[in-house]
Parts: C-alpha cells; structure tokens; sequence
C-alpha cells in the first residue's frame, strides 16, 4: 500500500520511511519535506495512509488535513497526526477535521508499528467493502438488464403475434419503433427514454387482435361502423397491456391508447387536443403514418418518400406534433437508413 510522509524534517522523513520498511509488506513510502507540494501530488496520486506532522511550514498539519479531506479521492483515507504537543484541544480539533489517530514524538517504535497496521488495515477493509460494493452494482445492473431483456422479449413475441393478423406489421413495427427513438432523440429525452420508446412503441397496434377478421383484412375501405369498430383497437390495447405492473408495460399502454389521438383533437379514442396527448404518444403517431404511407399494403401502393414528408408537413399542427414533425425532418437522412435497413 502506498503510505504518503509529510515532514518539513528530512530527518524524521527518513526514520519514518524506515520505520515503514520494517513492516516487511511491501509498502510505498511517498516522502515529502514540503507540505504545499505533498498536497500538489495528492491531486493525482492516492495513497492508502497518511502520516504528517503538526509543526510545518507553508501548510501546518491541520491546514494540511483540512484540505485534503476536501480532496473527492482522499475524504476516506486514515490519518496519523504526529506531534510533540499534548494539548488536548489541538487532538480534539484535528479529529474534528479528520485525523484518524495520533502519534507522539519521540516516536516509539513498537507503538509506530502497531497504529501504523491497525491503519493500514482499515484501509483495506474500506478497499474490499467498496470493491464489494462494487461488485453487488454490477450484479445488480446485470440481472436488471436481463430482466428488461426477457421483458423486451415478451413484447416483442407479443407484438409479433399480432402479425399474424395485422397486414399492417411486419417490418413496419421494427422500423416506426426506430423511428420514435429517432424523434425522442432529436427532442432531447434521455437515453433511457429513448431506450423505452423503442421496446414500447412496437405494442402499439396489440389490440387488433381484437379486431374481427372481415375489417382487420379487408381489401378495401371501411365503412363507417367498420371503422368505428376497428378504432376500437386502441383502447383493447391499453386493456391487455395495463395489466401489467411494470413500467415498460404502462408506457407500451399509454401509447397503445394514445397514438390514433390527432393534435388538433379530432382523433381517437378520447379526442385529446396539443399536449394533452401524451408525449410518446404524438413521438409514435409521426412515425407511425410515415411508415405506414411509405409501406406497401395489400390495399394500396407505397407512397414515394417525398409525397409522405409533403403530407407530415400539411399536418403539423393539425394531425402531428409540430415539435414532433420537425425532429422527424432533422434526421430524415437516418430514417432513410432505417428505411433500408429493415425491409419487409
């Protein structure tokens, strides 16, 4: 362990380090005779104990304790005081400011050698205790991964299961989820919530599987107790996915609910106006139509890129999220590539 030695004494430096070389473990003594430049080194080095003197030049031992204990790498490490005063009230204050132990001069060798372990000791119990604090973090963070893994999985399986019924899916889930990222990205949200938005955003459409056969797959347009019947699927879907209690589900459910509401209001299911409409969920209705417009179908052709950018931008502020709208457009060079990266 590295022991740092301040004494404005080269004499006492040089018994010090001695001294420290009979512990016979291998110990670095890191010797100074000027405090101001032991307190410069302690910016970048670290040791593991600290023995420095009360009557020094420049710094004093006390002034010296005090700004190292301000130092973030050295507000744990033990301190050893040595000093020829007795006086009670300078103890008491150096123990205020952070000294750990004292030792009195002349320095009593066997006296030395067991307060010197007993620090050292110390230290590397505080060592071993970070270390496995450490370790547990990393434990913890690797099994919250894996559970939000499983249960990216789950909703995803979930998501695909819709499929099977929803002509409207496919690569368009892998591609409108990358989309959102993308939005909440440019808008500023945290990588967390950008990580969230893209395991939700996929459950979007859940709920046609509530959706009878004859109007979920018809070639044609819906009439209009079909389609009353279809915008139903939005509030089947934040059923089925509320039920869960974590928060990746509650947000998949918030936009399930969400994402068919229009920002002037005239959407569905509850007609919500502006910022009334969740967050993700006007982040998902931009990427949602865009994929949906640039996506062949069974019913109609896929629109050219630059007649679905022209209509985004005739609906910003009606349909969509003007902010919303605007960070699609910032980074339309990597929807491009998503575009092409996630084909049907």
């Amino acid at each position: 362990m590295r022991i740092l030695i301040v004494d404005d004494n080269p004499t006492n430096v040089l018994l010090l380090k001695r001294l420290i070389e009979n512990l016979k473990d291998g110990h670095e003594p890191v010797c100074f005779t000027s405090s101001v430049e032991a307190l410069a080194w302690c910016d970048n080095g670290k040791p593991d104990l600290l023995l420095v003197d009360y009557m020094m030049p420049e710094l004093d031992g006390m002034e010296f304790i005090r700004q190292f204990r301000q130092l973030p790498a050295c507000k744990d490490i033990p301190i050893v005081m040595i000093t020829a005063d007795s006086n009670r009230d300078i103890r008491y204050k150096a123990l205020e400011i952070g000294a750990s132990d004292f030792l009195n001069k002349p320095i009593d060798k066997a006296e030395f050698l067991a307060r010197t372990r007993n620090m050292l000791n110390l230290r590397k119990n505080q060592i071993q205790l970070a270390n496995r604090a450490q370790w547990l973090a990393s434990e913890v963070r690797k099994a919250t991964t894996a559970l939000r893994e499983q249960e990216g999985e789950a909703l995803l399986i979930l998501s695909k299961a819709a499929e099977y019924r929803d002509p409207e899916t496919g690569a368009h889930i892998s591609r409108m989820s990358h989309y959102s990222k993308l939005i909440a990205e440019q808008l500023g949200l945290s990588e967390i919530e950008q990580e969230l938005i893209l395991e939700a955003s996929p459950m979007h459409d859940v709920g046609k599987v509530g959706t009878p056969d004859g109007i979920l797959l018809k070639p044609g347009r819906l009439e209009p107790d079909e389609f009353g019947i279809m915008k139903q699927h939005a509030k089947h879907g934040h059923e089925i996915l509320s039920q869960g209690s974590s928060h990746l589900l509650k947000v998949a459910a918030e936009i399930a609910l969400s994402h068919h509401e229009k920002f002037n209001g005239m959407g569905y299911p509850n007609g919500l106006k502006g910022t009334e409409i969740p967050l993700y969920g006007r982040i998902v209705a931009v990427a949602d139509v865009f994929d949906a417009l640039t996506s062949e179908r069974p019913y109609k052709k896929a629109w050219p890129v630059e007649k679905a950018i022209t209509l985004l931008k005739e609906e910003r502020g009606e349909h969509f999220d003007p902010q919303c709208v605007d960070a699609f457009l910032v980074v339309l060079d990597k929807v491009l590539e998503i575009m092409e990266s996630f084909q049907e």
